[in-house]
């Protein structure tokens, strides 16, 4: 299994990055996906996530209105799209991998504070200057 996140970078204030999760050696249909971001000094923080079937698509409060999770099972990828940066989301974001659970049980924040993530990337540097 392999997750590979693409598209951080260094950006201003107020600007965009679209991050890129792609999947390989699993299958996508049966799993997951969850953003995490990790800044230095701090806990790894969930942001947001997608179930297998999509019917679940979460952002967590901190970034709600600005990051929008899609996906895109034909490729195997998920994208997280970050709007209206700040400098206080600089951070490394890691995508992660996890089998789904029935959907209709559990919301978002349950699957990002409480599954257990199978999966890592190895994370894409955002870094948003003041």
């Amino acid at each position: 299994v392999r997750l590979a996140e693409s598209g951080g970078g260094l950006v201003q204030a107020g600007g965009s990055l679209r991050l890129t999760c792609a999947a390989s050696g699993l299958d996508f249909d049966d799993h997951a996906i969850g953003w995490f971001r990790q800044a230095p000094g701090k806990e790894r923080e969930g942001i947001s996530c997608v179930s297998s079937s999509d019917e679940l698509k979460h952002v967590e409060e901190s970034v709600k209105g600005r990051f929008t999770i899609s996906s895109d099972n034909a490729k195997n990828t998920v994208y997280l799209q970050m709007n209206s940066l700040k400098p206080e989301d600089t951070a490394v974001y890691y995508c992660a991998a996890t089998r789904s659970p029935l959907p209709g049980y559990y919301n978002g924040t349950y699957y990002l504070r409480k599954l257990t993530w199978e999966y890592w990337g190895q994370g894409t540097q955002v870094t948003v200057s003041s």
